[in-house]
């Protein structure tokens, strides 16, 4: 017996709702890329169990790691952050870094009850300045992190989502009107490689990117902050051409301030025969996108502090104004206290970003 697993998605019924499941789930697992097709003989063999991913509950409540980790660059830099997820997720790479959580049945993982306020309230009392949704995808479980963004916004705490970006349109006006803050995975910039590597589609996260840059605001009005992650594969989606269009799409469509990171991939769940991403892929890229005149370009899950650093996007001072090693700050010049108030205080240019 082979287990074949797919996400139905979101359900609007058009026929009884048994037929609807049944139909939504064979498609989803028989057309999922990730497994050889189903032939008309198997059909009937087919043993469908269906899993609802809903709220009320979330997988741990681990540590209070810096904001860098999500990452999160030019947001807050250095406070810290209460993250959680839920199981399940509705891309399917084949790379997944938290396949546990993501691939996991929700009876499974889920076995630790908190309301959000019970969320909001143990940030509080820890001293904690934001709660990040991550781990798996916050758009499987939309509703109860928009319920919990709300309870951290009463209390003074920043609600953040850690996403793939893969959502409809109709999802992402309420999902990023609850956020202060994003980080989105642009796995690639291709559509071969999105629907072959990721069971998704590079269009439908292209527009999310866009209105979560372009069109999304917190209920008081400001922009949502959002910074772009794409984890290098060595052979897949690491090479100048794809680059070149990647950076390319985020100056004309998001502007040169929007921070992208290059992170590191490491061997995991369906790809462990992919070496690991060469520091010299990662540095390449930086330089690339630099040439594509954006503005913020980091590197990932690698010890570079060229790469961690942020500099002054003013090309006649290139001032150093965060200095970093990994996650750790070793030099911030922005924050209000050392006088930087978000500009660089040598020519005085605004850094784009949320700084404390």
């Amino acid at each position: 017996m082979t287990l074949v697993r797919g996400c139905i998605g979101s359900l609007v019924a058009h026929q009884p709702l048994g037929k609807d499941v049944i139909a939504h789930a064979v498609d989803a697992a028989t057309r999922d890329p990730r497994f050889n097709p189903v032939t008309a003989a198997e059909y009937p063999l087919l043993n469908i169990e269906v899993s609802v991913l809903g709220g009320g509950s979330q997988r741990q409540l681990p540590s209070r790691p810096a904001m860098e980790k999500k990452p999160l660059n030019h947001f807050h830099p250095g406070s810290s952050v209460l993250s959680f997820g839920t199981a399940g997720c509705n891309s399917g790479c084949r790379f997944c870094q938290n396949f546990d959580i993501a691939k996991a049945r929700s009876i499974d993982k889920l076995s630790v009850g908190a309301s959000p306020e019970k969320i909001a309230q143990i940030a509080a009392s820890r001293g904690i300045d934001s709660v990040a949704f991550t781990y798996n995808d916050p758009i499987v479980f939309a509703e109860y992190a928009i319920d919990t963004a709300q309870a951290c916004r009463a209390l003074g705490i920043h609600p953040i989502a850690v996403t793939a970006g893969y959502m409809s349109a109709e999802a992402r006006p309420d999902f990023y009107a609850a956020m202060d803050a994003a980080n989105i995975d642009l796995k690639g910039f291709t559509e071969d490689f999105y629907w072959k590597v990721t069971g998704t589609h590079l269009a439908d996260v292209l527009a999310t990117i866009d209105y979560a840059v372009n069109e999304a605001r917190t209920p008081e009005g400001e922009h949502v902050w959002v910074e772009l992650t794409t984890l290098l594969i060595p052979g897949l989606n690491d090479d100048d051409a794809q680059l070149h269009a990647e950076c390319t799409w985020i100056r004309e469509h998001l502007g040169p301030d929007v921070p992208l990171h290059f992170s590191a991939f490491h061997p995991s769940y369906r790809m462990m025969d992919v070496p690991p991403t060469p520091h010299e892929t990662l540095t390449r890229a930086r330089a690339i996108a630099l040439a594509e005149g954006l503005h913020y370009v980091y590197t990932g899950n690698v010890h570079d502090r060229e790469g961690d650093t942020t500099y002054c996007p003013n090309p006649q001072c290139h001032a150093k104004l965060i200095e970093r090693d990994w996650y750790r700050i070793i030099t911030d010049r922005l924050s209000a206290s050392s006088g930087g108030n978000g500009h660089c205080p040598k020519c005085g240019t605004a850094v784009a970003g949320r700084w404390r």
